[in-house]
């Protein structure tokens, strides 16, 4: 059996060996896969699109099951759809066809790399949008107990780029479907800026769920590198949440520092979540920073950028570099958003 080469299946296109490579295109499949690694005491990851993680020089000592299982499936509840998606199926994929179905909701999380199975893992957004918004239930397997369940949206605890799945409870299972509740007539996002900056620069009075997925995917497409030529995985960073006090402190330093009020306990205002490009490039002066094959992307330093032949290793140490020159310049200590595996 020939080795299979993980950078192959990861948009960062780093990444070693993997122990034994499965393709799980049904439920049987998956289930016998997961049985088998469980039998053998062997460890077992999950791959969808490989969008959000980092892969050892080294590979993974174990199975690497590849989510295949496709379907989409639209049930009417009154005036609303249900879109019962299979895990394996491609995200963009899925919001250019509820899109081309007149259904609102996933436009503002267009473009975004992965599939279907990691959205809620990681609550992607986008664009003023983030998936719990619109998700009814969550259908997964217990890799310990081998059982089907499913889990309520509140089951999920949704927050910001974080979820139940990735507790160490959670970990144990393996996304298989996720239903999402979407409307037949709806209001559109609009409140991002780029959105606006590109409504006046196209002059859009009126945007469609047409334009406003265009206008994103051309907004994402010259803030993301190209990734038939690129590796990355996209934002490396969360954006930091930071306490009134230490915003209003920064602010003293950095008039024009945005932030962004989180919520709010007897109308005082308790946390703010911190543009963190804004930071690398106005405050540390990282914007477009390379060493060897890794850098932060000319056009969105959030980004960090295999430019070619980079190992997760010199990804990992050009990271930590970043880390430390924010915190020194900032106070504030960045947390990746990025997997490693």
């Amino acid at each position: 059996m020939s080795l299979v080469f993980l950078k192959e299946h990861t948009t960062f296109k780093i990444g070693g060996p993997a122990g034994e490579f499965v393709v799980a295109s049904s439920e049987a499949e998956l289930l016998s896969a997961v049985a088998r690694a469980q039998k053998n005491n062997t460890p077992i990851l999950i791959l969808g699109g490989g969008s959000n993680m980092l892969v050892s020089d080294e590979g993974f000592a174990g199975v690497v099951v590849q989510m295949a299982l496709k379907g989409i499936r639209y049930a009417e509840k009154g005036d609303l759809v249900r879109a019962i998606v299979e895990a394996g199926e491609s995200w963009d994929g899925l919001v250019a066809d509820t899109v081309a179905q007149g259904l609102y909701g996933l436009e503002n999380l267009s473009g975004i790399p992965g599939t279907v199975g990691a959205s809620p893992i990681q609550n992607i957004g986008a664009y003023g949008a983030e998936v719990k918004d619109t998700i009814e239930w969550v259908e997964v397997l217990d890799k310990h107990t081998l059982k089907v369940k499913r889990l309520s949206n509140a089951d999920c605890q949704f927050a910001y780029r974080h979820s139940f799945f990735k507790t160490p409870e959670g970990r144990a299972l393996v996304v298989l479907r996720v239903c999402f509740l979407l409307k037949k007539n709806g209001v559109l996002n609009l409140a991002y800026k780029d959105i606006g900056e590109y409504g006046v620069r196209k002059n859009i009075m009126d945007f469609s769920l047409a334009t406003l997925r265009e206008a994103i995917l051309e907004i994402r497409k010259g803030k993301f590198p190209d990734l038939t030529k690129f590796g990355t995985a996209g934002s490396f960073f969360k954006n930091p949440i930071i306490s009134q006090e230490q915003y209003e402190s920064l602010k003293i330093k950095w008039p024009n520092l945005p932030g962004f009020p989180l919520s709010t306990i007897n109308y005082q205002l308790l946390t703010f979540k911190i543009p963190l490009a804004w930071i690398l490039d106005n405050v540390c002066g990282l914007k477009g920073t390379r060493e060897g094959n890794v850098g932060l992307f000319q056009n969105q330093p959030l980004v960090l950028t295999n430019f070619g032949g980079a190992t997760a290793q010199e990804v990992s140490d050009f990271a930590q570099k970043i880390i430390k020159i924010v915190f020194e310049k900032t106070g504030i200590t960045i947390e990746p958003e990025v997997e490693r595996i």
